[in-house]
This record gives C-alpha cells, structure tokens and sequence, in this order.
C-alpha cells in the first residue's frame, strides 16, 4: 500500500508538503548553500530527519518488544553535501541511548541503524557514521 504526498510550490522558493492520510502539512524551502534563504527545512535535511526518525523507530520496536524502555534515545545528524554533481555526501551523528542501558541490548540496538529502511535505501556512496553514547 502507498502513501500520497502532495506537494505545491507556494513561491518564494517554497514547497508545501501535504500527508495524503492525515492531512498534515509542512514547507520546505531552498538552503542557504544552494541560494535559498533557509527559513526551514530543505529537501534534503527532510532526508536525514528521514534516517534519524527511521533509525529511533527500528530502535523503539525492538526495544519494546524486549521490554527495555527506550524513552529520551536520541540521535542528533549533520548532512554533508558534495557539489559536482550537488548531492548529500554522508550523514554523521551521534546517537545517545537512555542511562543504564545494558551493554548486548545497546550492541542489539546498534544493529537497528542498517536495518532501518531508508538506510537500507541510501546509495552505497553515501557515508553513514554514528558515534553510540
């Protein structure tokens, strides 16, 4: 099953995002490294929210369902962009588990990271790198 994305350019180098299902909506705008004004999220930031939401949430389920509780994990991501051709480059970060966290459930929950479907979907060039705190 799919999901419909709307979007509609708004002008002013900005895009509104709507979620088909729920009706949530979002702009995007043009980064300022690429001439934009960056008042928000560009396209591509929205790919690393992408792998940092998609990473927490494989997290999430499995520390669930081994009944560890996962609230306040963290990941915090930097986006590095190439020109020639203009394209992300690498996703580096940190992600953070909660205090006390047993050592085989953090080695478990590390394992989520490539198990993630947007890392899963990443093209091999593009370098993922996270530090576990």
């Amino acid at each position: 099953m799919g999901v419909k994305i709307g979007a509609v350019y708004a002008g002013d180098q900005q895009v509104e995002l709507t979620h088909g299902p729920s009706g949530n909506r979002f702009v995007t705008d043009l980064p300022v490294d690429n001439g934009g004004k960056g008042r928000t999220f560009s396209p591509t930031d929205l790919f690393a929210c992408s792998l940092a939401s998609c990473i927490l949430t494989i997290m999430a389920k499995v520390a669930e369902r081994d009944g560890v509780d996962f609230k306040g994990a963290s990941i915090e991501v930097e986006k590095r962009m190439q020109e020639n051709p203009r394209r992300v480059a690498a996703f580096i970060g940190v992600i953070t588990f909660p205090a006390g966290l047993p050592e085989p459930e953090r080695k478990k929950l590390a394992e989520c990271i490539k198990a993630c479907p947007v890392h899963r979907s990443l093209h091999p060039e593009i370098k993922v790198e996270f530090e576990l705190r």
